[in-house]
């Protein structure tokens, strides 16, 4: 599991967005593992990345968003 400064925060807000302990999100945590991590948690997801981070996810990198794992890639991708 990726412990880099965009990973834990990454990490912190899914744990925002989902009401779960940061401890309970990996990289593995996905909409199969999250009974709440619905279309609209996605979209919060995504956009709470993107005031995090400033920056704008284009779809692609959106619709790659699979776990919080690809989550973390793409923020460290665009984040540097």
């Amino acid at each position: 599991m990726s412990t880099t400064p965009v990973a834990q925060q990454v990490r912190q807000i899914a744990a925002d967005i989902f009401n779960l302990p940061v401890e309970q999100i990996t990289d593995q945590t996905s909409p199969q593992t999250l009974a709440d991590w619905d279309s609209v948690e996605q979209l919060n997801l995504v956009l709470a990345m993107e005031a995090r981070f400033g920056v704008q996810l284009d779809p692609q990198e959106i619709e790659q968003i699979r776990t919080i794992g690809d989550a973390i890639r793409i923020a460290e991708t665009r984040v540097g």
